[in-house]
Parts: C-alpha cells; structure tokens; sequence
C-alpha cells in the first residue's frame, strides 16, 4: 500500500531544495538569510533530509518516565506526609533533599520502600549515616545524590579535605549501590552553553571512574538541567548518552545505560510576570522527557522567590502528569529518533563536546582545570556573551526584556532571596555561580519599586 501511494512522487534531493529556495530568495544570500550560529557554535540550517541521518543507537530507557515530587526534610513527620500527599495524587519518585542527619524510620514510615523510586540529596557528607540508610532501605531504586567534586566546584572548598571526602564517599560506595552522583545541572545553570556542559559533566564524570574504577561505574548516575532551546535540549540529552556510552567502552564497560534525573532551569526563570515559568517548565519538561529521561522533576513557577506551597507543587506535578496521562508522552522516551533535524543536532554536540572533553583530559583532567581556573573562565565568557545577548534583546525573556508589565510589583511578594548570594568565605579557588539570567534588570526594577 504505501509503495503504491508514493510511488507517483519523484523523490528531490537537496541540492535542488537549497536551488529552489536559492531562487525565492530573490538575490538575498542564502548563508547569511537562512542559516544561524548557536553559541556552541553549531550551524542551524533552514531545512533537513534523509542524508542529515546519522544512526547512532541511543540506548534509552525501556520503562516510562517517573514524575518526581521534591521535598525538603525540615521535619520527618511532615516530610512523611508531604510524601504521602504527593504519591496518592501521581507522584511516581520522591526527592528528598536533608540539610542535616534525620530520622529515617520516621520519614519513611508506612512508604512501600520496596516499588517507590527514591532520590537522597545530601547537602551534608556522613559516611556512617548514609551508609545505615542504604541499608534500611535495601533497594536498588534509591539514589544518593552525593557528589563531592560538584560540591567542591559549587563552593570553592571541600567538605573537609580531599583525602577526607574521598575516603568517606569509598565508604559510601562499598556500602550502597547508585552512590556516586554527577551535578551536570550545576553547569547549565551557571550559564554554561550546551557543549560545555556535556563535556564538564563528562569529565566530572572521568573523574570518578579513574579513581573508583570502571567496576563501580553502575553507580554512577547524573543530573541536568534543560532550558528552553526545545529540540536542541533534545538533543543534549541524547548526545550525553552517546558520550557516556562511548567513554565507558574506553573502560570496557559495555551496555550500561545512564541514568538521568533532568529538571528545568532555574536560569532563564523571572520574578517579574511569574506565571511564564509555567510556560517554560512544560516545554522543559517536554525537551527532558524526549531526551529519554528517567526522572524529571519539575519546578513550581514561584520556586525562585517564594516558600513552596502546595499549590504550587500541585501544579507543578500535574504539568507532568498531563504530559505522561493525556498528551502521549507515557513512552516516549524514543519518539525524537530518526528525527533528522534532532539526530543532526546530536551528532554535532557530541563531536564539539568530544573536542573539549579531550582538551581537559590532555591538561591534567577535570579537578585539575578546576583547581587552576579554567572550567570557571570558559563558563563565564559564555555566561557574558548570553548576559550582552539579553542586554541586546537577541536571547528574550518573555515580560522580563520584551514587553513587560510596567504594573506588576514584585517587592513585598518575596519571601526569598532570589538573588545569587555572594559568600564572604577563604576558597580554595573561584566556585562557580548558579546564576539567573534576568538578576540585573530584576533588581533594577525592585530599587525603583516606590
């Protein structure tokens, strides 16, 4: 049937395509008209075919994506019912973020430990604690987000010292499984562009089989975040897995797929006309799930200024659940495949972050251009381009830079401070900043608040 129905239509190739669109262009160059450079340097063309196919095998998720609720533990017995809460209306993950030791037996209480798929972001390193924990858990769905070098990065210090944090993260390995955590979420949000980011978190990653070796590369699992470049995001995620794949087979490492836990960016959110973040989240979400995530956590669209509200977290999880239960996204971790454009798109990131990644294991590796500086220089030359972009109103926030509401005060609504803090602490070396894009003209607009 379908031989018969295209077999009257003669196949074009692009050579004719670009002569067509050549001669509408009436004159007008076709380079300089139709094609665009991203600052990762990638090259966007107008229109893409069959020969933009490049075939890779992504190896991605086999089950559907889980919706996860994020929750932090200021006491057990409401975190334990927060977490309730959210399992009943949908939730399939829980995050739990613990700025301090708490009672496990209290917070997990009546939890079904056994199907539940559980994240522990730790902002603190025991050892002896996480190490009980593993144990009274005792399942394989539980991750622990511990990620010594990307606290190292975030805050210009160890936890202790390098000996000392290494040692207590050997315990913690040896302990339990899915123990070692990459923050590649940290890049992104500090403005690094989308190659940067791939190559940091791949030697960031690096970094860790060297010293722990390729047998413990299981437990290895990552975070990101996406902005809101759809189809390129898209294709981030995919250009991870390729990269991962291909340096764990560099260790002999064959058929281990990444884990990714993927939330949207806290860069590109506003304080001003707040309701966009919820715009921003839902084609975040989109670009994670097609990415081929395994976790997306979505964000509230008041989370960067406001304590978390139920409301809030509720709409923020059904932005999820309309995605997986009512739009066709339940499996849809593979649908970008033989996309030409996103296929296209991959391949490129992978190669320009290869190229990086590369440079950083010829100069000492990844805590060494840490220590000496060089990772947080490229961000910030990045994060300077995309800062003159926005000044330009080439890079657009919606109601922030183009057309803003000169009527929505935001000064007596803060109940955080949504700013980059500056921290007046002795560093090993410069740490690098998670910062919005939309901080300068914010403040700016506070201060003339009357």
């Amino acid at each position: 049937m379908s031989k018969f129905l295209f077999s009257e239509f003669e196949g074009t190739t692009p050579t004719a395509w670009k002569q067509k669109i050549q001669v509408d262009l009436k004159g007008a160059d076709y380079n300089e008209t139709l094609l665009w450079t991203t600052n990762e340097g990638i090259t966007v063309k107008p229109f893409y075919t069959k020969d933009d196919r490049t075939h890779n095998k992504i190896k991605v998720p086999k089950k559907a994506f889980k919706i996860c609720q994020t929750i932090i533990i200021s006491d057990e017995k409401s975190a334990n019912t927060l977490t309730t809460d959210a399992l009943n209306r949908g939730a399939t993950a829980i995050q739990f973020i613990a700025k301090k030791k708490f009672d496990y037996t209290i917070l997990l209480d009546t939890i079904d430990l056994t199907s539940l798929t559980i994240y522990f972001k730790f902002e603190f390193l025991d050892d002896e604690f996480i190490s009980k924990l593993s144990k009274y858990i005792n399942s394989n769905t539980c991750f622990f987000q511990i990620d010594i070098l990307g606290n190292l990065a975030e805050v210009g210090n160890w936890f202790v010292n390098l000996k000392e944090d290494y040692r207590k993260l050997e315990n913690i390995v040896a302990a339990a499984e899915n123990s070692i955590s990459v923050s590649g979420d940290l890049y992104q949000n500090a403005g690094a562009n989308m190659v940067q980011q791939l190559a940091y978190t791949l030697a960031h990653a690096n970094e860790y089989l060297n010293h722990f070796g390729a047998e413990n590369a299981p437990k290895i699992h990552f975070q990101f975040s996406v902005g809101s470049n759809y189809f390129h995001e898209i294709a981030k995620l995919n250009a991870f897995r390729l990269l991962w794949d291909a340096l764990l087979k560099e260790y002999g490492v064959k058929d281990l797929e990444a884990h990714l836990f993927v939330q949207p960016s806290a860069r590109n959110k506003t304080i001003y006309d707040y309701n966009v973040n919820m715009l921003r989240t839902t084609s975040e979400c989109m670009s994670a799930i097609l990415g081929g995530s395994n976790t997306v956590a979505n964000i509230s669209y008041d989370k960067i200024y406001a304590e978390s509200t139920d409301f809030g977290e509720r709409i923020s999880r059904n932005q999820l659940l309309i995605l997986q239960q009512e739009s066709g996204f339940k499996k849809a971790q593979n649908i970008a495949e033989g996309s030409y454009y996103i296929e296209s798109l991959t391949e490129q990131m992978a190669e320009k972050a290869l190229i990086i990644f590369k440079q950083i294991e010829k100069g000492g590796g990844f805590l060494k251009q840490l220590k000496e500086g060089n990772i947080q220089r490229k961000i910030k030359e990045n994060t300077a381009k995309e800062e003159e972009q926005f000044h330009k109103n080439e890079l657009i926030l919606l109601g922030t830079n183009l057309q803003p509401n000169k009527e929505n005060f935001m000064k007596e609504s803060l109940e955080l401070d949504p700013f980059v803090k500056q921290r007046n602490i002795k560093t090993l070396f410069p740490p690098i900043n998670r910062k919005r894009l939309s901080e300068n003209i914010e403040k700016q607009r506070l201060k003339n608040e009357s």
